[in-house]
């Protein structure tokens, strides 16, 4: 009878705190739940509005990431919770707030910033991440936040854009230097290579400057910067920083042209639909971790016991390593972009070196002297320099349609038994896509025929236009028309090799039987006629723009075509010119 009536009183208890939620501390309602029969613990889960976990996310790969980056990780660096709780929690409990507290937080944040804030079931959800299910790696972002953050303000106070976008980092990599994406995105930032290298952030086989968190940090600035001036709008930004302007642009279009990310959501990529709404849970966290009983875990350094140096000769990890007593991780956790633990600086071209700033003294102290120390492992800066040299001579080409082994090895004039090696094929078997690795020494990015300065003659040539098809290349169009790389960038003003399908190129080509002049056929108004043989991909309209004062109409009545589409190549067309 008196475990009935403790039954009872534990369920009147459980449903009082349903609906008055707040006049009870987490230690009463974890209590009442022990007492209560497994039935009503059931139904209670039933009644209980539950919260929709995101899985398999990049805000769930980015925090678990952090759990390999051992430098944060080690235990004598973790913060005493019990002198910073003013909230009095007990140390493992995990608070948990009603909807409203929650929206009013961040209502109030919104009033504080640039970009827009708010709260809805999808926001809710990943507050549910950080501030439940992933406590122990957001203490780690808490603390890594505080040797991050402060290179975000004064980068983002740079530009003049808004300091609370230091918060896209930690959506993008949980604040890992070294994070890496499925997709192939890299760093704080998580740039693509494309995109890195299009705002300035060189990548090699020693250093990637994605890694870099100064000079990613600038060329996200700039990059968000750019997106901000196309949509004039911020969560836009962040949503094409995270999908790429295109998808951003097609969900404008489907959503009848408006520019609110709420209102393009549905037709934004699955996984973009969350960027946002993690960036506010990211934003209201950050700014409202004690009230959940979350405390930094101490990073091992924070911003201001970090300063650089500059190296003006090659040098090694190990070499500073053994050298000046440094720990090789802290080296490379503080310069996550020389990938090799290689510098490869000259006097010409010099690179910055962080280090813990007490260290600095003796770094300048000892500076030649590091240079020429031989490690116990017989790194010399002989060694040093044949990596970089051969680190500088790899290439990653990626197979193009229509590309053979032998086509590559021409272009790059290296042997084919070289390239099956260096990519340990075993077959001549490649397919589009496929990226080789390639070292080719003096190799400057064009073709062997493209090499020569000189121009070709056009004076005994035909001017004509090709139509780029699916595959082809620069290389295989001056190889059809008999002319180098260079000829065709001229003819067409381009700046690069890179040309797309049905893109329409001028090109001269040399004159055959079937395009002379022929004499005996001429007409009243002194024009002579000549035979245009059609091309694959050519139309009336083409043709007409190759002869001087001639036009379609005048092709098709010559040539008696009623129907322009029947148009095939080797057909020959009369077209009448000025003599």
């Amino acid at each position: 009878m008196k475990n009935n009536s403790l039954a009872c009183t534990a369920i009147l208890l459980i449903f009082t705190m349903v609906i008055q939620p707040n006049s009870f501390s987490q230690a009463e309602v974890d209590s009442a739940l022990q007492s209560a029969p497994d039935s009503v613990v059931a139904e209670l889960d039933q009644i209980t509005p539950t919260i929709e976990i995101a899985t398999n996310d990049q805000v769930m790969d980015m925090l678990d990431s952090l759990v390999l980056l051992t430098f944060y990780s080690d235990r004598e660096f973790t913060t005493d919770t019990a002198v910073l709780n003013v909230y009095h929690f007990p140390p493992d409990s995990v608070p948990l707030y009603p909807d409203s507290v929650i929206e009013k937080r961040i209502a109030d944040l919104n009033r504080e910033m640039l970009v827009e804030l708010g709260f809805n079931k999808y926001v809710k959800n990943y507050i549910n991440v950080y501030a439940v299910k992933k406590r122990d790696l957001v203490s780690r972002v808490l603390g890594l936040a505080e040797i991050y953050f402060p290179l975000f303000e004064e980068q983002l106070d740079k530009y003049n854009m808004p300091l609370e976008l230091k918060y896209l980092a930690v959506v993008e990599s949980a604040l890992n230097p070294t994070a890496n994406s499925r997709a192939g995105a890299k760093g704080l930032w998580q740039f693509m290579y494309g995109t890195g290298k299009l705002y300035g952030l060189k990548v090699n086989t020693i250093v990637d400057d994605r890694f870099d968190p100064y000079k990613s940090t600038d060329a996200a600035c700039r990059h968000l910067k750019d997106l901000h001036k196309i949509y004039g709008n911020w969560s836009l930004a962040l949503a094409a920083y995270n999908s790429g302007a295109g998808n951003v642009n097609r969900a404008i279009r489907r959503a009848g042209g408006t520019k609110s990310y709420w209102a393009i959501w549905p037709y934004l990529p699955r996984e973009t639909r969350g960027y946002v709404p993690a960036f506010i849970a990211v934003a209201y966290i950050m700014n409202y971790a004690a009230e959940h009983n979350l405390y930094p875990v101490h990073p091992g350094i924070l911003a201001a016991e970090i300063d650089t140096v500059t190296v003006k000769d090659v040098l090694s990890f190990d070499q500073i390593a053994e050298m000046m007593n440094i720990p090789r991780d802290d080296l490379k956790v503080l310069n996550p972009a020389y990938k090799s633990g290689i510098i490869p600086a000259t006097k010409d071209k010099p690179y910055i070196l962080r280090l813990p700033a007490y260290r600095v003294p003796d770094y300048i102290d000892n500076e030649t002297a590091l240079y020429a120390y031989k490690t116990e492992k017989g790194i010399e800066k002989e060694k040093l320099l044949a990596e970089i040299k051969k680190a500088q001579e790899r290439n990653i080409h990626v197979v193009r349609s229509g590309e053979n082994l032998g086509l590559i090895a021409q272009r790059y004039r290296i042997g084919v038994s070289s390239l099956k090696s260096w990519n340990n094929l075993r077959s001549n078997t490649i397919y589009p896509g496929q990226k080789l690795v390639v070292y080719a020494p003096g190799y400057s990015g064009t073709t062997k025929s493209s090499s020569s300065s000189s121009s070709t003659d056009i004076s005994s040539r035909d001017k004509g236009y090709h139509t780029v098809r699916n595959g082809e290349n620069l290389g295989l169009i001056a190889n059809k028309y008999k002319c180098s790389v260079v000829d065709l960038k001229k003819w067409n003003n381009l700046s690069s090799n890179t040309i797309h399908p049905n893109q329409k190129l001028i090109v001269y080509e040399p004159k055959t039987k079937e395009t002379t002049i022929a004499k005996s056929e001429s007409n009243n108004s002194g024009q002579n006629v000549v035979y245009h043989t059609v091309r694959k991909g050519d139309t009336l309209w083409d043709i007409a723009k190759l002869y001087e004062g001639v036009t379609v109409d005048q092709i098709k009545k010559l040539n008696n075509i009623h129907n322009s589409k029947r148009l095939k190549p080797g057909q020959k067309l009369k077209v009448a010119v000025k003599s």
